[in-house]
């Protein structure tokens, strides 16, 4: 039974692209970004509108490569084709765009992307064991604010700041609620409507509306569980593997690898990914310093642009455990290098932190490779049900 809720977050993006026109019409500025890095708590203390940026169809990156080499990562190449085809509406609505150095593809590609809009680029310390990058984080959220202050006209106030680290950590505590609902057996909600919700979330315009539905989906989703629970579920239903998705992001719009699990008879469970838990599983101190706090955040988000990443590894195997996990499918996109690399550790780990199998997959945006995907995923969940 599918949770009626779902209607509102199956719209969410398409309404929202529609009336961010009506947002800009009103004044607000808005600040676009990509990444989960993205110290959205800054952008808010702006009085600006968040929004995430088209990244994630096939459709625009034949105008990407136009100007991209084609054996550039899918997700730059699409990120870059929407940008210049003025296809994406939050884009072009941005008053301006926060990147960030998670990889050398999307370093070189902002270089292009800042001759269309105001741009600032955030330098991600890559090593994880630099003693100094907790004070490197505070000087680059110090930069930010200088020049979102600059560009909005605006002062970031220490108090407006507070006010939104702790709505954004409400927001995170909610999204884990409904996340954690599918620790239950079998799994309320399938995993490409966790990805519509977590998604989505980045491209709402209204935040109380978006919260609003988001507790409705945890009230009805409760619910189901609770209705369900004198239910007689065939062994068929019991044994269906229970699958976490790692990797390179997933968006709406490329969810082929979940949808592909899904229809083979997986459930997948939750995504541990950018575009999944991987910036709500941790929440900010609201007891300290602003800047202290959120540098705090943002520098301990388990990325493979670090190295080493142990926090990667550490997170997927307790949510195999939480979870109650039967397999992990790793998605790394063509091009990801970092991802495609740090797979092998992360199977290593998993097979020594519980015996976990992983899958790892390369793909693109395409359709090309499905049946090919497909084949792998048939016989790695009959792998698991043996």
């Amino acid at each position: 039974m599918r949770p009626k809720t779902m209607e509102y977050f199956d719209k969410l993006i398409a309404n929202s692209s529609v009336a961010l026109k009506d947002v800009k019409e009103q004044g607000r500025k808005v600040v676009g970004h990509y990444c989960v890095f993205s110290p959205v708590e800054l952008f808010e203390a702006t009085g600006a509108l968040p929004v995430g940026l088209c990244a994630t169809k096939q459709e625009p990156i034949a105008d990407g490569e136009k100007v991209l080499p084609r054996n550039l990562c899918p997700l730059i190449k699409s990120s870059y084709g929407f940008a210049a085809t003025g296809k994406c509406p939050y884009f072009h609505f941005a008053d301006v765009i926060v990147g960030e150095t998670t990889c050398d593809g999307k370093k070189k590609m902002y270089e292009l992307m800042g001759k269309m809009k105001p741009m600032i680029v955030l330098d991600i310390p890559n090593s994880s064991t630099y003693e100094h990058r907790k004070e490197h984080w505070v000087g680059e959220l110090h930069r930010l604010k200088k020049y979102l202050e600059e560009k909005l006209s605006v002062e970031i106030t220490e108090q407006t700041l507070r006010d939104t680290i702790k709505m954004y950590n409400e927001e995170r505590r909610n999204v884990m609620a409904l996340v954690s609902l599918n620790k239950n057996q079998p799994a309320p909600l399938s995993g490409i409507d966790l990805l519509k919700v977590l998604w989505g979330r980045s491209f709402q315009i209204n935040r109380e509306e978006f919260k609003e539905n988001l507790l409705a989906l945890i009230e009805e989703v409760k619910q189901i569980v609770a209705d369900r629970k004198n239910d007689d579920f065939s062994q068929e239903t019991l044994k269906k593997p229970r699958i976490l998705v790692t990797g390179s992001p997933t968006g709406v719009g490329q969810e082929k690898v979940m949808q592909i699990i899904e229809e083979a008879g997986g459930q997948v469970i939750l995504q541990e990914a950018c575009s999944g838990i991987k910036g709500f599983v941790d929440l900010i101190d609201e007891s300290q310093d602003p800047y202290q706090a959120l540098a705090e955040k943002y520098m301990n988000i388990p990325c493979s642009c670090l190295s080493p990443n142990d926090g990667r590894m550490e997170l997927t195997s307790r949510l195999c455990k939480e979870y109650d996990i039967d397999g992990v499918v790793d998605i790394t996109l063509q091009a990801c290098h970092t991802y495609n690399i740090e797979s092998y550790t992360l199977k290593e780990y998993l097979r020594e932190h519980g015996d976990i199998p992983l899958l790892q997959i390369e793909t693109d945006y395409s359709q090309a490779d499905n049946q090919q995907i497909k084949l792998r995923i048939d016989t790695f969940l009959e792998m698991l049900q043996e």
